[in-house]
C-alpha cells in the first residue's frame, strides 16, 4: 500500500476519543492534555510516512503511542538518584544528603504547623523561632536569620548595614564560585563601596588599618571556597580583624560559607573554622550556607550580634528571601543531630560517608563487582580512587575511596545511559572507563545500582 494510503487512513482525533482506552485518559490525565497527545502521535506518524518510513497507523497503535506519551510526560522530573561520583556534597545532585530525621519533619509539617505562632498565647512569632535556641547553643550567636541561600545572606546582610559606604576587603578573598557567585558583583548589587586591600597571595593587618575611613562601614572577610592560595602568602585572622574593628567601632563579617559546626580532624580532613570558633574569636556576623557541612536543605544563615540581626531583619529584602516551613523543619531536624556529635556518624548521611574506612569501602567495592559482572561483558574491576568534599569545603583535599571501575570503549553513553535510568546512578567518567566511587554511595544502594545496570542491558 502506499503511502499516501496509509495517510488517509490515519485515524482522526474525534474517532480516537471515542474509544474506551482514550476516555480512561481523559479521566486521569484530562480532556486538553489527552487530545494533545493523540494530535501529537498523529503528527509523528504522518511525517514518518511522508518520509517514506514504514509505520503502524491503526487504531490501536495511535492509542496506545499517546498513552505512552502521556505516562512519560506525568512522570516527575526530580527523582531520586544515586550520587556514584565521590563528590559528597554535588552541586548537582542537590548538596548534602539530608538525614531520615529531616526527611521525617519535612512530611510531617506538609498541612499546617506553628511557623509563626506562639502556642501558648496564639501570638505572631518571627519563624526563626524555630532554630534560634538550637543555633544559639551550638553556635554561642545572640541571634540568628535564616534566608534562602548563603548569597541572599551575604547581600541582604551587606545591603541592610552597609549601604552607600565602604566595606574593606582582601584582594586575595574577591572569590567567584558557581559560575555566577563573585563578591565584587554582590558588593556592588549591594550599594556597597568596595575597597580592596593587599595583594592576591598577601594580605596584612596593617592593610585593612590603613584602608579605614569616616565612611567605612564594614570589614569583610570571606572564606576562600572551592580553591587554595600556597606557597609565599599571608592572610588576616578574623581574630586580627574583630579586633581591629571593635578598637575602631566598625562591625566586622565572617562570610564563612561551608559552615562546619564541628572539626573535620576527626575524620582525617583539615580543619575548616566552625561558626562557634569565628564568634567566639570576635567577629559580629557569621554567614554559612545550611546544605553544606552542616548538612540540610538549601538556605543560608546570618548569625551573630543581637542588634545587628535586629537591622537586618527589619530590611524590606529579608521578608523576600526568607524560608518556607519545610526548610525550617529540615533544618531544626538536621541541627538537633549536632546536640549528640558523638552519634552524627550513625545519624547523619554526611559524616557517616566521612567516617568510612577504605577497608569497609573496599568491601563494598567487590561485593557490587561481583554482582555487575553477569550483566557486562566489559572488564569490571576494583580500584584505589580518590573521593572529595565538594560544595567549596577544603579544595583539593582527596578522601580514599575505591570505585567499581568498568572499562569500556564508549563511557560517556553507558554514563548517559545510567544517568536516564528510572532511578538514576551519576557517575564519574575518565579516560575510556566508567568509575563508581563507594564512599558517596550508601551501603542499601548498591542493589539499586545493580537493577539499574539491569534496566539498561535489557
Amino acid at each position: 500500500m502506499m503511502n499516501t494510503d496509509l495517510i488517509r487512513r490515519l485515524p482522526a482525533v474525534g474517532k480516537v476519543l471515542e474509544t474506551a482506552e482514550a476516555k480512561g485518559m481523559v479521566a486521569r490525565f484530562g480532556h486538553g492534555e489527552t487530545v494533545a497527545a493523540i494530535q501529537a502521535v498523529v503528527d509523528r506518524l504522518r511525517s514518518a510516512l511522508l518520509s517514506g518510513q514504514e509505520v503502524e497507523v491503526t487504531l490501536e497503535a495511535v492509542v496506545c503511542a499517546a498513552s505512552e506519551q502521556l505516562e512519560q510526560m506525568s512522570r516527575p522530573i526530580l527523582k531520586p538518584a544515586v550520587n556514584a561520583t565521590g563528590i559528597l556534597l554535588h552541586t548537582g545532585l542537590g548538596r548534602a544528603a539530608m538525614p531520615e530525621a529531616a526527611r521525617q519533619a519535612v512530611a510531617s509539617v506538609i498541612g499546617c504547623c506553628n511557623l509563626q505562632m506562639d502556642l501558648t498565647d496564639g501570638a505572631r512569632l518571627h519563624r526563626e523561632h524555630v532554630i534560634r535556641d538550637l543555633i544559639c547553643g551550638l553556635t554561642g550567636a545572640e541571634d540568628v536569620l535564616l534566608v534562602n541561600n548563603n548569597a541572599a545572606g551575604t547581600l541582604l546582610a551587606l545591603r541592610a548595614l552597609a549601604h552607600g559606604r565602604e566595606v574593606i576587603v582582601s584582594r586575595g578573598e574577591l572569590i567567584e564560585i558557581g559560575g555566577a557567585f563573585r563578591i565584587p558583583d554582590i558588593l556592588a548589587e549591594s550599594g556597597c563601596v568596595m575597597r580592596e586591600v593587599g595583594t592576591t597571595n598577601k594580605t596584612h593587618l596593617r592593610d585593612y588599618e590603613r584602608a579605614v575611613t569616616p565612611d567605612t562601614a564594614m570589614l569583610l572577610k570571606v572564606h576562600k571556597s572551592n580553591y587554595d592560595i600556597i606557597g609565599f602568602t599571608h592572610e588576616v585572622g578574623i581574630g586580627e580583624l574583630a579586633a581591629l574593628g571593635q578598637s575602631r567601632g566598625i562591625p566586622v563579617m565572617d562570610d564563612l560559607g561551608c559552615g562546619a559546626l564541628v572539626s573535620l580532624r576527626p575524620f582525617g580532613l583539615a580543619h575548616e573554622m566552625t561558626l562557634a570558633e569565628s564568634l567566639a574569636a570576635g567577629a559580629d556576623l557569621v554567614l554559612t550556607s545550611t546544605d553544606k557541612l552542616i548538612g540540610g536543605p538549601q538556605g543560608g544563615l546570618i548569625l551573630g550580634k543581637r542588634d545587628l540581626i535586629g537591622k537586618i531583619r527589619s530590611h524590606p529584602l529579608y521578608r523576600a528571601m526568607r524560608v518556607c516551613k519545610m526548610t525550617l523543619a529540615a533544618l531544626e531536624a538536621t541541627l538537633r543531630l549536632f546536640k549528640n556529635p558523638a552519634q552524627l556518624t550513625q545519624s547523619h548521611p554526611l559524616y557517616f560517608m566521612l567516617s568510612r574506612t577504605p577497608d569497609e569501602l573496599m568491601r563494598q567495592a567487590e561485593a557490587l563487582a561481583q554482582e555487575l559482572r553477569p550483566l557486562m561483558r566489559v572488564p569490571v574491576a576494583v580500584v584505589a580512587h580518590e573521593a572529595y568534599l565538594g560544595g567549596g569545603s577544603l579544595p583539593g583535599q582527596a578522601l580514599p575511596s575505591f570505585a567499581v571501575r568498568i572499562g569500556t570503549d564508549d563511557a560517556v553513553t553507558l554514563a548517559r545511559n545510567l544517568r536516564e535510568a528510572s532511578v538514576p546512578v551519576v557517575s564519574r567518567v575518565h579516560q575510556d572507563a566508567l568509575y563508581l566511587d563507594m564512599r558517596t554511595m550508601m551501603p542499601g544502594e548498591c542493589e539499586q545500582v545493580v537493577r539499574t545496570f539491569g534496566e539498561i542491558s535489557c
